[in-house]
């Protein structure tokens, strides 16, 4: 059993309290615009009250507006709101595809049915729903986002196995792939904010080149590896 100290314990307690309050002021609105400013109201609050930087590498590739398949790797819980930082001085708003796991959590539950998200659930026979859900959101200008690896990366490589739904999604929603990389390990840096946050520390994101959904000369996770250099 894992015994928490006491900062462990208060960044909880706070974290715990900043999630459903932004979370309740989510379900209050259904405009794009004030959703994208209070997740990234709640990201800056958060990762200033840990002390954690967001640097952005290439940030004359993100592009300023647009619909994308915005596609990144995942290390850690904050990944989200890592991500939201990194663009959050453009005009692209998407949904996160969240699963159900997330949905039900006592921590993130009312923030992720609020804050702007599709279920995934993996335990279902039937994804029509899932892909009907995209659609929409696709159909009222959203972009979509997504964690090709379906899950955390906890193998310490570099990057997990993609899975294949996220080029089906670019493909029937005609998305343009925008490609960002979590270069940190940012799983790392998060657990040792925990233990002082007094210490700033900085997580590194890179942003990629487009791919477009109809090039098939390479998987995704083919174009994804050889745009950052991983082996």
């Amino acid at each position: 059993m894992t015994t928490l100290t006491f900062n462990q314990f208060k960044m909880a307690i706070y974290a715990t309290y900043l999630t459903n309050y932004y979370g309740f002021k989510l379900k209050k609105t259904n405009d794009p615009k004030e959703k994208k400013q209070l997740r990234i109201d709640y990201a800056s609050q958060l990762l200033g009250k840990l002390n954690i930087k967001v640097s952005v590498i290439n940030k004359e590739k993100l592009p300023q507006d647009g619909q994308f398949l915005l596609v990144s790797n995942h290390r850690s819980v904050i990944d989200p709101l890592i991500v939201e930082i990194a663009i959050q001085n453009t005009d692209i708003y998407g949904h996160w595809i969240a699963k159900k796991e997330l949905y039900n959590s006592f921590f993130f539950g009312t923030f992720v049915r609020n804050g702007g998200t599709i279920l995934l659930d993996r335990d279902s026979s039937q994804m029509g729903e899932f892909f009907s859900d995209i659609k929409k959101c696709v159909k009222e200008g959203d972009s979509i986002f997504i964690f090709p690896e379906g899950t955390r990366n906890k193998a310490g490589t570099e990057l997990g196995e993609f899975k294949e739904g996220s080029r089906i999604i670019a493909v029937k929603n005609r998305l343009p792939m925008l490609p960002i990389f979590i270069r940190t390990q940012a799983n790392d840096v998060l657990m040792s904010s925990l233990k002082d946050e007094k210490k700033q520390r900085t997580i590194e994101i890179e942003i990629g080149d487009i791919i477009d959904y109809k090039d098939k000369s390479m998987t995704l996770e083919e174009a994804y590896k050889k745009q950052f250099n991983i082996q």
